[in-house]
């Protein structure tokens, strides 16, 4: 059976070198007899999968040695919580809200505290990143958080705000490994692994040291505490361990395909083709500012609701799956995360053009 294009925004389309090495290791990884979701999280070879995961992550981002590897449950939105939970001193947080991401951390937050809104780009239905230049922060902010790319939206920070000696919280949930980054710029970062790493079922936490040293707030669970998971490698109760599995082989797949640089390259060349042809087509329109657009996921529509509804209803057809936009933005969105083959972006152009062409 021939594989379609799946432009999902989560879970997503995954490296096919990575699936096939993980089905000729489903019944019997390395000799072992079984499978590695039937082995034991405490047994010497499981520990080696995870240890060589979270050496080729760091790897990859050429993290500073003062930085953890969290594996946590609970996907990216319990970080929502776990956030506030464990770095929380004046229980005051500041929020730049560009969507649906900050909006749920934020209301999450205000459970255990106070967030100011420092900027925003609801005026414009989150069709842009806010202008970071001259920011009012406030004077007792715990931290100040960020989604870096919006999912629903299709936006992209392209510089980060400059927040002193504070701390700077990044959900890089969409875009997390699509590009190289500099580690030392936040105090946390977290993704959930369903766009770019691996399967559904953990999210990636990356730490620093000393924030690690806060006290939790008061009724902070066990397994909603960092520093539990830092002492135990993430293994104080049974992690997600397949998809960890599979998160390590997306790692290799990374490394082999040129680190980070090589993977910008490829999305770059990507996100290119498609906005090229956005900004060429007549009845094609791109919903994000040009100087916000993300590399990982693309939102246009045309003019009509009907013709984007035939569009998606055609490219299904045709082997071109999930391109139905969000409900709060509308049209059609085509997620491009790391293992969408430029074939996949190549074929959806052509389609757009012949639609285009028939329905113009």
């Amino acid at each position: 059976m021939k594989r379609i294009y799946n432009f999902s925004a989560g879970p997503a389309t995954l490296p096919e070198e990575v699936l096939k090495q993980a089905s000729e290791e489903m019944l019997n990884y390395k000799d072992s007899g079984m499978s590695v979701m039937e082995m034991s999280h405490r047994s010497k070879l499981y520990q080696a999968i995870i240890d060589e995961a979270e050496a080729d992550l760091r790897k990859i981002l050429n993290m500073p040695d003062n930085y953890k590897v969290l594996f946590v449950q609970g996907g990216a939105t319990l970080q929502f919580a776990m956030i506030p939970m464990n770095l929380s001193k004046n229980k005051v947080y500041d929020f730049i809200h560009t969507g649906q991401w900050t909006k749920a951390a934020r209301r999450e937050a205000e459970i255990y505290g106070t967030v100011n809104v420092i900027a925003s780009s609801e005026d414009k239905n989150f069709t842009y990143i806010p202008n970071l230049d001259n920011l009012s922060y406030s004077k007792d902010a715990d931290y100040v958080y960020i989604c870096e790319n919006n999912t629903i939206f299709g936006t992209k920070y392209k510089k980060y705000p400059d927040v002193g000696n504070r701390i700077l919280i990044n959900d890089m949930s969409s875009c997390f490994l699509s590009e190289p980054i500099d580690v030392s710029k936040f105090g946390v970062i977290f993704a959930g692994a369903q766009k770019n790493v691996g399967p559904a079922g953990v999210a990636i936490v990356i730490v620093r040291d000393d924030l690690l040293e806060n006290p939790t707030l008061p009724g902070t669970p066990t397994l909603m505490n960092y520093k539990v998971f830092a002492e135990k490698g993430s293994m104080h109760n049974t992690p997600p361990t397949y998809t960890i599995y599979i998160c390590g082989l997306v790692f290799k797949w990374i490394i082999a395909n040129g680190g980070l640089e090589g993977i910008q390259k490829r999305n770059e060349k990507k996100a290119a083709l498609l906005y090229d042809y956005l900004d060429k087509s007549k009845m094609f329109k791109g919903t994000v500012e040009k100087d916000s657009r993300s590399l990982m996921n693309v939102c246009f529509k045309t003019d009509s609701e009907e013709l984007d509804k035939l569009f998606v209803e055609e490219a299904k057809k045709v082997g071109l799956e999930n391109l139905k936009g969000h409900r709060s933005v509308g049209g059609m969105r085509a997620s491009i995360y790391n293992a969408m083959p430029l074939a996949g972006v190549e074929a959806l152009v052509k389609f757009m053009a012949e639609f285009e062409s028939k329905h113009l």
